[in-house]
């Protein structure tokens, strides 16, 4: 079991395989583990990718269920959950990489592209999700019920009106797309991007296919690709192409 700790913050993290680094972020929302790669997946990433890659996944900073704690930063929500994904990859020594994210792992993404372009080789986004202007308090209302109240529970220095605080800036303060980035980000984002949509409430259909027709250098896999199951290890073939055609060289 292996810990990063950067002051205030402890993240819990685990290495498997070798190769090219690859940062996995798991599902599950603002509980997003890293068991929820195993268990809440549409596929096994590790299990997929360990064979070729150094695949490096976390626990989210405070997720319900996980081994990671730190601040709640009421003013930067996503910029703190970003700080951690890069440090970590600092205390391993990484300087570039490649990122896979399933559901909020997508405007996690977003973020890294943002924050950090000349550092990430090449990203898929699984099941992104997004704004979805029927349901705009999705989100707050989801964590406001699934992740806030057990954190409070359990964290005396964090009280319920202190996770409202940080759920009225995660997901209403900008509440349209991807939530991370705008859409003039997304049209001159160079980075390879290759998405899978889904079609669920939280990850909307139409925010998936729009990054996808803007973003200049995105590709777009077969949808469905989790229904039936046979397609599934399609889509995990048009990952693994992806990761390959853009993996970097070994130095020589």
């Amino acid at each position: 079991m292996s810990f990063y700790e950067r002051g205030d913050v402890r993240i819990h993290y685990e290495e498997t395989g070798s190769g090219f680094p690859l940062l996995l972020i798991p599902g599950g929302g603002l509980n997003s583990i890293i068991s929820s790669l195993s268990d809440r997946s549409p596929f096994n990433a590790i299990e997929e990718f360990k064979g070729e890659y150094r695949c490096i996944a976390m626990d989210l900073r405070n997720a319900n269920g996980g081994q990671s704690s730190g601040p709640l930063e009421v003013d930067r929500p996503w910029d703190a959950y970003t700080d951690d994904q890069l440090g970590l990859m600092d205390h391993l020594g990484i300087e570039q990489f490649m990122v896979m994210g399933f559901c909020i792992g997508g405007p996690f993404i977003w973020n890294l592209l943002e924050r950090a372009p000349e550092r990430i080789v090449a990203a898929v986004l699984a099941q992104p999700s997004g704004f979805r202007p029927e349901m705009p308090d999705l989100f707050y209302r989801n964590n406001m019920t699934g992740w806030g109240p057990d954190l409070s529970a359990r964290r005396a220095d964090i009280t319920m009106e202190m996770v409202e605080a940080f759920l009225s800036n995660m997901y209403r303060s900008n509440a349209d797309f991807v939530f991370t980035v705008t859409r003039d980000f997304v049209r001159n984002c160079q980075t390879p991007v290759l998405i899978l949509p889904d079609d669920i409430p939280a990850h909307p259909y139409a925010v998936a296919m729009e990054s996808a027709m803007i973003a200049p250098n995105a590709e777009v896999s077969l949808f469905p690709w989790k229904e039936p199951a046979e397609r599934i290890p399609l889509a995990v073939r048009q990952i693994r192409s992806f990761l390959r055609a853009h993996r970097p060289l070994p130095p020589a």
